[in-house]
């Protein structure tokens, strides 16, 4: 008896300390709920603002799960009396979390069909096998493909191709060199890059294009998100490529070797077989429907029917995309713009950037410059602590709320959320790379503040000398 009490209170107190940040989130929340709301704040806003606070705790910490802190958002938005069930629900489900879905689904589709290795080859004979050019290749492709099916993917895509190549130069893959690291952070920078070029390059597109839709600040088409974001995509490109090479300079200038292996090993596949080719006219047409339909039917239901002419010719089994598929992800999404929702709604987000440009205003004299730098430096910082997608969420209504052009600061914003490039938490693709033991936390930083800063620089130019024109 005596025993299983000592053994009880054992496994209590490593729980708690496993969980002590969720328990110290908690006493917060009981805490803030007790204390009368501040000056200028409803009821509403200040239990809405103890959900966001309790969320960041909890996302920052990674003491649960992030499909939990979903769940729990939804859960004290009813609990906290922010909304009603049914009003939680209809703000959780929408055209947003719809394409979110059908994104992730078409995308299992794609590497079902094995056009990862097809890829491989068709970066190879474009680059040729000087090491620079490849690199270059690797920015730009992986940059481009993240921008139409999600950075998620063509890390997972690029991934062994940059492995096949570092085997097939020789070199071990379980010792960094700068050969690896060269191409290892070439994907996820490239990815970072491309992820805000279009709206399915990533959901915190896709949340900022709700917000401004759901608050009545403007409708963004497909193409016209393309007419601000792209430019400065295609820009960072070679910048980047030349900041890595620069930094992680390799002893190998020339890969003949390795690229001679991979491209006999690719052959050996044979020709496109017409599953795939059905795959890549099925995605080609889901692109031109959300260039030229989505105004009218949503960009979520134009991924959607992709995702049922893939199942419908037969290219993927129902069973492989629910298998595959990151609800986790859909649940995150949802909640986070639900969060936002209920942040405008109840005036929180307006009282939180009142506050923010009042402090501001004692550091600058204009107001634009005010503005700008909270959504933009803000919104870098905080995507190398939290996720993308978090930081949107969180920080998107309160940026909408601040007066100004709020189609330039809202893409602004989720542009500078892409600015992932200094810490292993930053990105999904970031995490991927680091998963291969071939980079370090150091890594990180030795490029990455150099493409935060060109990249900050390169957003104030194009932000305030660019869009401007496409008004």
């Amino acid at each position: 008896m005596l025993s299983l009490s000592h053994r009880f209170v054992s496994d209590s107190l490593f729980w708690i300390t496993r969980k002590k940040w969720l328990i110290i989130s908690f006493f917060v929340s009981i805490l803030l709920f007790y204390l009368p709301s501040p000056e200028g704040l409803t009821s509403e806003g200040h239990r809405t603002l103890i959900i966001v606070l309790t969320t960041l705790i909890l996302i920052i910490s990674e003491s649960i799960p992030l499909p939990a802190v979903a769940i729990l958002i939804l859960i004290m938005e009813v609990i906290l009396g922010v909304d009603t069930p049914d009003g939680v629900a209809s703000s959780f489900m929408s055209d947003a979390v719809f394409f979110i879905m059908g994104s992730l689904m078409l995308a299992i589709s794609i590497v079902h069909q094995g056009l990862d290795k097809r890829l491989a080859i068709g970066i190879i004979n474009i680059t040729g096998n000087k090491t620079w050019r490849i690199v270059l290749g690797f920015v730009a492709v992986s940059a481009i493909l993240a921008s139409f099916i999600g950075e998620h993917t063509v890390a997972a895509m690029m991934l062994p191709v940059a492995l096949s190549l570092i085997r097939n130069a020789g070199l071990k893959t379980d010792k960094a060199t700068n050969l690896s690291t060269l191409l290892l952070f070439s994907i996820a920078y490239g990815c970072a890059i491309g992820s805000v070029g279009t709206p399915s390059g990533g959901g915190r597109n896709v949340i900022m294009i709700g917000y401004l839709s759901e608050f009545g600040l403007g409708d963004i088409s497909y193409l016209k998100w393309m007419k601000y974001a792209y430019p400065m995509l295609l820009i960072e490109i070679p910048i980047a490529a030349l900041i890595l090479w620069f930094t992680f300079t390799p002893r190998e200038k020339i890969m003949d070797s390795a690229v001679r292996k991979l491209k006999v090993s690719v052959a050996k596949t044979g020709k496109l077989t017409g599953d795939q080719m059905m795959a890549i006219v099925v995605f080609f047409l889901v692109f031109l429907g959300w260039v030229f339909l989505s105004p009218f039917i949503g960009l979520g239901i134009v991924a959607l029917t992709g995702v049922f002419l893939y199942l419908t010719f037969g290219l993927i089994e129902w069973k492989e995309i629910a298998h595959n598929t990151n609800w986790g992800v859909i649940l995150l999404f949802g909640a986070a713009i639900s969060l936002g929702i209920h942040m405008k709604e109840t005036g929180a987000a307006l009282w939180v950037a009142e506050k923010a440009l009042g402090f501001l205003e004692i550091l600058f004299q204009d107001i634009g410059m005010v503005r700008w730098f909270f959504s933009v430096v803000l919104s870098g910082i905080l995507t190398n602590l939290l996720s993308n997608a978090a930081t949107v969420a969180v920080l998107g209504p309160i940026i909408l709320d601040m007066g100004g052009d709020p189609i330039i600061l809202g893409i602004a914003t989720t542009i500078a959320s892409a600015f992932a490039y200094l810490t292993v938490v930053a990105s999904p693709t970031c995490m991927i790379i680091h998963s291969t033991g071939l980079v370090t936390s150091k890594d990180y930083l030795k490029a990455g503040w150099k493409l935060f800063l060109m990249s900050i620089v390169l957003l104030f130019l194009v932000s305030f000398f660019y869009w401007p024109l496409l008004k």
